[in-house]
């Protein structure tokens, strides 16, 4: 017996649209996400110097790979990937996490808004250990107001 349900299978490969854009990503932001990050040590100056930054390949200040644009409440429009993943009652309901990947492009920075959309990358089953493994890879890309990518994201999930 399958764990890929019907509407699992129809929603591989559809790019979904994940709510509005971000509210435009301010300066103070991306200082204020460095400086948490890299706590207690100081934090890249290309992070919060103006004047060096200026004087960097990237001609101003960028956001870290990490900073994310949507660590503030912007409003969602559906409930994203989770409404393909094995219901109350279906097969599946344990869940590991089997990992991320990453991919950074252009770098966030002051002024952009950036835009989210997602797609049910891909889906396979295979016999483990704790029995029949669902294993579903979403993915997950981000876009400046130019329509610049700025990072991938793919997620693993593992549901037996």
């Amino acid at each position: 017996m399958t764990m890929i349900s019907p509407q699992l299978r129809d929603a591989i490969g559809v790019w979904h649209d994940q709510g509005p854009p971000s509210f435009p990503i301010d300066k103070s932001d991306i200082r204020r996400w460095a400086i948490a990050t890299y706590w207690p040590e100081e934090p890249p100056r290309l992070f919060w110097d103006e004047d060096h930054a200026r004087t960097t390949r990237w001609g101003g200040i960028i956001a870290p790979d990490d900073f994310n644009p949507f660590a503030w409440p912007v409003p969602r429009t559906e409930p994203g990937p989770l409404a393909y993943l094995p219901q109350r009652g279906e097969a599946g309901q344990k869940l590991l996490n089997g990992g991320v990947e990453l991919r950074f492009d252009q770098p966030m920075r002051p002024g952009d808004t950036i835009s989210r959309r997602w797609r049910v990358k891909d889906a396979s089953e295979r016999d483990g250990r704790l029995g029949r493994m669902l294993y579903i890879r979403i993915e997950r890309q981000f876009h400046n107001q130019h329509g610049q990518r700025v990072r991938t994201q793919i997620d693993t999930l593992i549901r037996y």
